[in-house]
């Protein structure tokens, strides 16, 4: 049972004395390769075109300098972040995606591979990044400055975006429901309603914020090509 508003972000909890929090990153593992050895249902028909949707705009956004398969590496990710703000959604859930340790594991190691690659490899176009065309003469240290910095902070805007976003929603939703008990039947039947709103629209940015995390990851890769 959650002790306090806070406590579905609170790794150390327990179910019946087991610490079973993080159980729920590992669950998508064992449901997804069952489509290997089951005939196709409707859910894998779906999720098969999703994915080739997915795969076609992530080539485009790579452009054709992208390495063969490197959008198979997006789709994952937006597979494993979508599925994880989901279970987030379900009550006494520990909401993984809200932990910067969970968020920052996905999005540190990318940026820098992607730093590495691009700094061995393509050391002139990583250079030429840091000064955006048309810039003045007199501007350019400063601009070189500011590109600097704002490719460091990548990683860390990625991780705050995603985290940020799951806690404010779950938040709002435990806050409203923590009302119920103080109020009359009318306003529990308005509650409900709000709270079922809420929900759609939780389950709209459990969506949207993992397209933004893998976007944003294809978008960070296309610039060391």
């Amino acid at each position: 049972m959650m002790t306090n508003l806070f406590s579905i972000f609170d790794p150390t909890t327990n179910i019946f004395n087991m610490s079973l929090n993080w159980m729920s990153v590992l669950l998508g593992i064992f449901l997804i390769p069952s489509i290997y050895w089951l005939m196709p249902s409707r859910y894998n028909i779906i999720w098969n075109n999703f994915s080739i949707k997915l795969h076609n705009e992530f080539k485009n956004l790579l452009m054709p300098m992208g390495h063969n398969g490197s959008t198979f590496i997006f789709i994952s990710l937006f597979s494993m972040i979508l599925f994880n703000n989901f279970m987030g959604l379900f009550p006494y859930i520990f909401t993984s995606t809200s932990h910067l340790t969970f968020s920052l594991t996905l999005a540190l190691p990318l940026w820098l591979s992607f730093m590495i690659y691009g700094w061995i490899n393509h050391t002139q176009h990583m250079f030429m990044h840091l000064v955006p065309q048309g810039t003045p003469g007199i501007l350019m240290p400063f601009m070189v400055c500011i590109e600097t910095i704002s490719n460091i902070i990548r990683p860390g805007t990625l991780a705050v975006r995603l985290t940020a976003n799951m806690i404010a929603g779950h938040l709002l939703l435990t806050l409203l429901g923590n009302t119920g008990p103080s109020m009359s039947y009318t306003m529990i039947s308005l509650l409900l309603i709000l709270q079922i709103a809420l929900l759609l629209l939780e389950s709209a940015v459990a969506i949207i914020q993992s397209y933004v995390f893998a976007v944003l990851s294809t978008l960070y890769s296309s610039e060391v090509n």
